[in-house]
């Protein structure tokens, strides 16, 4: 956009062509946009070039000096925002929402700004300085944005790309593995690679998506368990940022045809601190190009306090006995991002002292542990679940953990160790506590094994929790309580809430997320059964008996201690 700006204005006669150069010598050394430099110099007012981008863009200019703003559309645009993308919020009208900015090309604010308010966005322009002052008179310089030099840095940077540069390094997309390496270098590229990764730790997601499509590339966070739409990026630039992708995780970018498997680490400094950040990056081809998903690993997200994680009372104490025996199975089951490894980890955390020998057979290992022995599976050369887990029987542990039972031959090894003085944690995907001893059985294990070496299965899964800034009770018919599972007592007196919508959770109403757990401990009762070969559905009945709080319960309870929904509880169990 700026050498467009500079040949409009020598065009116009606003300034000559020695004083552009003089311009562009000045930003080379000192840094920021083609027109703030004029200013500084001295060669053309604020208001002529906001007239200038007026009329090349078919957007109206405006005077914010002479601007007052309702502090309550101020509130629309968090700060950092505003400050990263160079806008103000001026007011809204019904669903439309109109901002100030230096550059009126920046579709990635505008697209970031509708997404985080919910309302159509109509650009303005004004001078940067003008965007500047109106940003220190509406926020207040109290508020100013620590995001950590680093982050800083990068957020400078996206703020100064420009639209052009992008179309310039896209065009360079379809080509020879060369000129991709070179694209993937391109600023402009990293800069926005960089925006995403940034913007995903900003907004506490789990999960970065980037999926190419016949005619859209979209970028997609996964906060809370649901996805949600961040950016489209032209499609045409799809192989320049999955090549800067796939860089920066030390993958292969001239491999398109297979999945590829890496890792990102991160580190900056925020509040005086400095922190790492850990991304797995999985890549797929597809029908458009490669899809890429990466995970964000934070330590300062791992809660390896069990208390804190959402077990009932009951569960915990159950959980807590068993885990502490001196031998036997402890699995925790689930879907995958239902947090298994989250209570793994907890648990060996607990069990951690000097006394002990963990070791864990993990893929990946997502956080370092301090004081436990990890493993790290690697298939490529013969590094698998199986394998890793005879090696530890000869290391002498007291504790192992198997970060997934997927086949028989792990399973075999891992109750055989179970049975021979070791506690062994590990994770299966099942849906419920009493299927987890139709699926090993599936799997090949005698069922006098089960029954002798599993001592508690753990089902779990995440719903999202309600927002403490926006939550209010909410009226329910008596009739869908008792349909969800409350009793009809419970129902008469049971008072539900939800989240209103607010700022703080972006207008969803949820703000974390809270574990639901079913914990089956298996008793005298329940491992005569297991040995008769007895169904899903009679373990279940008899668990139930014995007191067994199953997930659906577990969530009717959290709901009714106004925690989550009722809707997340029925979205994610079954009666």
């Amino acid at each position: 956009m700026s050498s467009r700006l500079g040949e409009i204005l020598v065009k116009d006669s606003l300034i000559t062509r020695d004083q552009l150069a003089q311009a562009l010598d000045y930003q080379k050394k000192n840094g920021g946009r083609l027109g703030t430099c004029l200013s500084k110099l001295g060669l053309i007012s604020d208001e002529d070039i906001t007239a200038v981008l007026s009329r090349q863009y078919g957007v109206p200019s405006i005077n914010l000096n002479f601007y007052e703003v309702d502090p309550a559309v101020i509130q629309l645009v968090p700060q950092e925002t505003a400050v990263r993308y160079q806008i103000v919020p001026l007011s809204r009208v019904g669903s439309t929402l109109t901002i100030a900015m230096s550059d009126p090309t920046n579709v990635f604010a505008m697209d970031d700004i509708k997404f985080m308010t919910g309302f159509n966005v109509e650009p303005v322009v004004a001078s940067e300085t003008a965007i500047d002052e109106a940003i220190q008179k509406f926020y207040g310089e109290s508020g100013a944005v620590d995001t950590g030099e680093e982050l800083d840095k990068v957020m400078k940077d996206l703020v100064d790309a420009d639209a052009e540069a992008l179309e310039l390094a896209a065009d360079q997309a379809e080509m020879d593995l060369e000129s991709l390496s070179k694209a993937a270098e391109e600023a402009p590229i990293i800069k926005l690679v960089n925006l995403i990764l940034t913007d995903a730790v900003k907004r506490g997601a789990s999960d970065i998506h980037v999926e190419p499509y016949e005619k859209e590339y979209r970028v997609r966070f996964r906060v809370d368990g649901i996805l949600q739409n961040v950016m489209a990026p032209p499609l045409k630039l799809k192989d320049a940022i999955s090549s800067r992708i796939k860089i920066m995780a030390k993958l292969d970018i001239s491999e398109k045809r297979l999945p590829q498997d890496g890792r990102i680490m991160i580190k900056y400094v925020k509040d005086g601190k400095k922190k790492e950040l850990d991304f797995r990056v999985s890549t797929v081809p597809t029908l458009f190009g490669e899809k890429i998903v990466m995970r964000l690993l934070d330590k300062e997200n791992l809660r390896l306090d069990m208390t804190k994680l959402g077990f009932e009372p009951e569960s915990l104490a159950k959980f807590e006995r068993q885990i502490l025996k001196p031998y036997g199975m402890v699995l925790v089951t689930g879907p995958t991002g239902s947090g298994k490894t989250n209570t793994l980890y907890s648990s060996v955390a607990r069990l951690n002292t000097p006394e002990t020998n963990i070791m864990t057979a993990e893929d990946p290992v997502e956080f370092q542990l301090p004081g436990i022995n990890q493993v790290q599976m690697k298939e490529q050369i013969g590094l698998n679940f199986a394998s890793a887990l005879r090696a530890f029987l000869r290391q002498d542990p007291n504790i192992i953990l198997v970060g997934e039972i997927r086949d028989f031959e792990t399973a075999e090894i891992a109750v055989k160790a179970a049975l021979t003085g070791h506690l062994v944690l590990s994770t299966l995907h099942t849906n419920d506590a009493p299927s987890t001893i139709s699926r090993l059985m599936n799997m090949g294990i005698e069922p006098f094994l089960v029954a002798t070496s599993v001592n508690l299965i753990c089902a779990q899964r995440l719903v999202r929790r309600i927002c403490a800034q926006c939550k209010e009770p909410l009226q329910i018919q008596r009739e869908a309580l008792v349909e969800a599972g409350y009793t009809v007592e419970e129902a008469a007196t049971v008072v539900i809430h939800h989240g209103r919508g607010c700022g703080t959770c972006n207008n969803t109403g949820y703000k974390g997320r809270v574990g639901l757990y079913e914990v089956m401990e298996l008793q005298d009762e329940l491992r005569e059964l297991v040995l008769v070969g007895a169904s899903a559905l009679e373990l279940r009945k008899k668990a139930l008996e014995a007191g067994m709080i199953t997930l659906r319960r577990s969530g009717l309870i959290k709901a009714a201690a106004g925690l989550t929904t009722l809707e997340e509880v029925v979205r994610e169990t079954v009666l």
